[in-house]
C-alpha cells in the first residue's frame, strides 16, 4: 500500500472516531432520555454506521491515489483493529467504563448491534471500491 494512501486512510478514521464521538454524545443526551437505552442504542448504532458508509464512498469517490483490491482490505482491517483497539482502551482507561461493559456491546444475544459498526468498517472499503469506478 503507498504510505499516501496509508495516511489518508488514518485521518478518515479518525473522521470516523470524531463522528462516532458525536453521534454517543447525541445518544446519551436526546435519544436514550427519550426512546431508552436499548432503543436508543440501535437507532445510534445505524446512524453511525449510515456515517461509515457515507465517509468511505466519498473518501474512495474523492481520492487521487490508485488502490488495489488488497490495499482496499487492508484499509477495512486497519480501521477495524483501530476502532477496537480504540474502543476498548479509551473506554476503560480515559472513560473508566469497566471491561464487562465495554464487551457486553459486542453480545449480539442481548440486543447489543454494536457488532453492525465493526463489520461496516471493515467491509466498507471492498464494497464501494468493488462498484465505483476507478
Amino acid at each position: 500500500m503507498e504510505a499516501r494512501l496509508f495516511l489518508y486512510a488514518f485521518g478518515i478514521w479518525i473522521v470516523f472516531v470524531l463522528v462516532a464521538i458525536l453521534n454517543g454524545y447525541c445518544r446519551n443526551k436526546f435519544l436514550v432520555p427519550r426512546v431508552g437505552a436499548q432503543v436508543g442504542h440501535v437507532i445510534s448504532t445505524i446512524t453511525l454506521v449510515c456515517f461509515i458508509l457515507l465517509i468511505t464512498f466519498l473518501f474512495l469517490n474523492n481520492i487521487q491515489i490508485p488502490y488495489t483490491r488488497m490495499d482496499l482490505f487492508a484499509i477495512g482491517a486497519f480501521w477495524l483493529a483501530l476502532t477496537i483497539l480504540f474502543e476498548l482502551v479509551f473506554g476503560h482507561y480515559v472513560v473508566g467504563h469497566p471491561w464487562s461493559t465495554l464487551l457486553a456491546d459486542y453480545n449480539i444475544l442481548k440486543g447489543r448491534i454494536w457488532s453492525l459498526v465493526l463489520l461496516t468498517t471493515f467491509i466498507a472499503p471492498l464494497l464501494f471500491g468493488s462498484i465505483l469506478p476507478k
